[in-house]
């Protein structure tokens, strides 16, 4: 199978998750599920962009001249009269402009005096003042449904007084490793035995790109093992495992993973990570989606970005789904699998438009994802890629498009 026809089958395969209230900050980096209307004008009225006076404009036309200051009005109060011809009100930013003002002349082109002030350049009129409504309307749709939100986003919910706000729910990612040749960090190391790193970078990848991780345990290669994992992570939105799909290790795991729902195993036409599996278990009317990533540490991480990440993205209601691409020069030869499609891992020079390999690539050299910035797309059909080609590049530091 392609990956092309795995991450469309993924994509069609994966439910979409339910809108949930949640307060405002919980909201950054989910998808809008309601359109937001202005309650009123942003701002509510004019107001100074600058510290100084407000006058006439017909008054500062030309300079130097002379202004009586009638009084002073900083942000939070209000001016107390209008301004008349010849006279100004020291104003601070953010103050409410006085009536009859029509102007800002910077506190800069003052003598900055209390009493009589003399304006020192010609001030153009209108200049340094915030009109009422200038950046809101009230009644106009500021955000629409499916808007990914982001700091700015989270500041136009602020200015229309909204303390929480509806979207897609961030999903709770079950994530665990398999493998009687898995120790826990600081287990001591029986014969055999690996550290698991497995589960610390795909739980670092979930929560990296914007969902929850729950990370639970290694699991023996044991069917009832795992049939109480599975059971456990059930009640997450998703899971996440490793290891235990290759050719000839899940003869225990189907089974199991059949009783609790669907499950299918994949060789994709890819190099790392050929092995994938992808079903969804069933919880009441709940399905929940389960990816069996392989045990090897860049097979792991690489399927996770190539398959897991667009799909818990999609989940949350994005549209795009893909990091951004770029074509670069390569810098040294490739060779490759032909019948395979190879993700090597790079270092893209954006401003030299170039790219080269991290070093040795293979699926156990965790330090060649380490040094990447990108992953180098070479399709199928060819054995070699000489240096100085024009290569696929996926920006994986970059993220997707809203």
């Amino acid at each position: 199978m392609s990956a092309d026809d795995a991450l469309a089958r993924i994509l069609a395969g994966v439910p979409a998750l339910p809108a949930v209230d949640v307060q405002l900050l919980d909201a950054l980096g989910l998808v809008l599920a309601e359109e937001i209307s202005a309650d009123r004008d942003v701002p509510p009225f004019r107001n100074s962009a600058m510290d100084g006076y407000a006058v006439r404009g017909d008054d500062v036309a030309t300079a130097p001249t002379r202004l009586r200051v009638v009084g002073e009005v900083a942000a939070g109060g209000f001016p107390d009269r209008a301004i008349g011809k010849g006279e100004a009100l020291r104003i601070m930013t953010g103050a409410p402009m006085p009536e009859g003002a029509d102007t800002v002349v910077r506190v800069e082109d003052t003598d900055n005096a209390s009493d009589v002030v003399t304006i020192t350049a010609p001030t153009p009129k209108g200049i340094s003042v915030r009109q009422a409504g200038e950046d809101l309307r009230a009644g106009e749709t500021i955000l629409g449904t499916g808007t990914v939100l982001r700091p700015a986003e989270i500041g136009l919910l602020a200015s229309v007084g909204r303390a929480r706000v509806r979207v897609r729910k961030r999903p709770r990612v079950a994530v665990f490793s398999t493998g009687d040749e898995i120790a826990d960090l600081d287990a001591p190391l029986g014969k055999g035995q690996i550290r698991d790193s497995n589960r610390y970078t795909l739980a670092s990848a979930i929560r990296a790109m914007g969902a929850e991780p729950w990370v639970r345990g290694i699991v023996p290669d044991s069917p009832d093992a795992l049939h109480a994992a599975l059971r456990e992570a059930m009640a997450a939105d998703a899971i996440v495992t490793s290891g235990g799909v290759s050719v000839g290790d899940h003869d225990h795991l189907k089974p199991v993973l059949s009783e609790l729902g669907t499950i299918d195993f994949w060789a994709i036409a890819i190099r790392p990570g050929r092995p994938l599996a992808f079903g969804a278990l069933k919880d009441g009317e709940r399905r929940v989606p389960i990816f069996g990533l392989p045990g090897n540490t860049v097979s792991a991480l690489l399927t996770f970005e190539i398959f897991v990440r667009p799909a818990l993205l999609r989940m949350q209601g994005r549209e795009h789904v893909s990091r951004p691409r770029t074509t670069a020069r390569l810098l040294e030869p490739i060779e490759k699998i032909p019948s395979l499609r190879f993700f090597a891992r790079g270092i893209h020079d954006a401003g030299a438009g170039t790219v080269r390999l991290t070093g040795p690539q293979g699926s156990g050299i965790l330090r060649s994802m380490s040094l990447a910035n990108c992953l180098i797309d070479l399709p199928a059909g060819r054995d070699r890629y000489e240096a100085g080609e024009s290569v696929d590049v996926i920006l994986t530091e970059q993220p997707e498009p809203r």
